[in-house]
């Protein structure tokens, strides 16, 4: 155990609260383009193929969802959800790029 601390290893383990991770909205539209992220709240609709609609106390953002990344139960706009992923900076605005559900 000692030497996976000591080198490093991510293979697996805590992956909350590190440095430059932002859990609200809000904050997450003013992080760079490319900044990771984790988010709690609700995916309240689908906005095109990929692209929902993410919801949390602080306001909605899009999310885009590759297919392969939903988890084997089914999510509504009723269950709670955390999204991790990476902020997507774009000309117009930003998305969330979201590989973990």
């Amino acid at each position: 155990m000692a030497s996976l601390i000591a080198t490093g290893s991510s293979a697996a383990g805590y992956i909350g609260g590190r440095p430059g991770r932002h859990g609200t909205v809000s904050a997450t539209r003013e992080a760079a383009d490319e900044t990771p992220v984790t988010l709690e709240g609700r995916i309240v609709r689908q906005l095109k193929h990929e692209h929902y609609e993410f919801r949390e106390r602080t306001g909605s953002i899009e999310v885009e969802i590759d297919d392969e990344n939903w988890p084997a139960t089914t999510i509504d706009e009723k269950r709670q959800v955390r999204l991790q992923g990476e902020v997507d900076r774009e000309l117009f605005g930003c998305t969330i790029d979201v590989d973990f559900v």
